[in-house]
């Protein structure tokens, strides 16, 4: 089956994306709504990483860590959604089977990074919280930047893993996806050939790039619950707890929905829920945390406060 699959692979030289509807009038309206939540995804997580930049107090691990998050949720959406908008309104809605590939690939090592970066979120707070005097010490530079680049090394071989597995099998036809990018659940159905082992291996990579850095995260956080109860002054307890919502928030938006899309069967998944479910994790989600993490924090909002003030200054 293989080697004839190989043969015919060359037959399969672009996909089709098909979308969210064929209906113009429906498109132009989906295509107003995500320009709008990826202009907006742009200037927020933007907004964000220029801010812990130019702002020597933001110049600590939580805010480099969150400097790391709003670039990866910028390039994540980057990945997918110009491409999107311009299928909206296009009769041409393919893409090579190359450009798939490399999509598919950059998506994956985004997506596995970010998850990482979410536990070293949370191992931070959990050491702000629990260990104060020693935050300094604990959470060097040579640390923050260990952890990153720790995370992005995983996203780039195991993202590699998920991608040799997805396209080594044969695409002989058809060649339509039925989702808005090309997405490994989505590719894998129309693979002329048995999926079951990609099924297993999709299985046992989302284990351990989703379960064991929510088990860490989870962890961090049972720490951090108790240590928070020991505090003695309400306010003391509510600034605690308030620095960790919105990281509990950001990581349920992105990886629960993220858990249900690679770790069930292919057989299993409706493109329609898919497509919902991508559009969470993928748009939403990134729309969402630079809102999320701005709204709660007072040293965001004074950062850009004093951003404005400048600029006023300088006028």
């Amino acid at each position: 089956m293989h080697s004839r699959g190989w043969k015919n692979h060359s037959s399969v030289t672009e996909f089709i994306l098909l979308g969210f509807s064929r209906n113009p009038r429906t498109n132009w309206i989906l295509f107003f709504l995500f320009l709008f939540l990826y202009l907006f995804t742009v200037l927020g997580n933007g907004l964000i990483v220029t801010l812990i930049r130019i702002d020597t107090r933001l110049h600590t691990p939580m805010y480099f860590f969150l400097s790391i998050l709003s670039l990866l949720d910028l390039s994540y959406a980057t990945t997918t959604v110009p491409q999107m908008l311009a299928h909206l309104v296009s009769k041409n809605k393919t893409i090579s089977y190359t450009g798939c590939v490399i999509q598919m690939y950059i998506f994956l090592t985004l997506g596995i990074t970010e998850t990482w970066i979410f536990a070293a979120m949370a191992y931070d707070r959990y050491v702000a919280i629990c260990y104060p005097l020693h935050y300094g010490v604990k959470m060097s530079q040579t640390l923050c930047i260990t952890l990153v680049a720790s995370s992005a090394l995983c996203g780039l071989i195991c993202a590699l893993v998920y991608t040799v597995f997805a396209m080594n099998l044969p695409y002989c036809g058809p060649n339509e996806i039925n989702h808005f990018f090309c997405e490994i659940p989505a590719v894998l159905k129309l693979a002329c050939a048995d999926t079951s082992l990609n099924d297993q291996v999709d299985f046992i990579l989302g284990f351990i790039l989703l379960l064991i850095p929510l088990s860490l995260i989870l962890a961090s956080y049972v720490r951090i619950f108790i240590a928070i109860l020991r505090i003695r002054s309400t306010q003391g307890r509510r600034k605690a707890f308030s620095t960790c919502v919105s990281h509990i928030t950001v990581v349920t938006m992105f990886c629960i929905p993220c858990m249900v899309m690679y770790m069930r069967p292919g057989s299993e998944a409706s493109p329609d829920d898919d497509k919902k479910l991508a559009l969470f994790y993928n748009v939403i989600s990134a729309f969402l945390n630079p809102i999320i993490y701005s709204l709660r924090n007072k040293d965001v909002k004074k950062a850009f406060l004093k951003l404005i003030g400048r600029g006023e200054n300088a006028q």
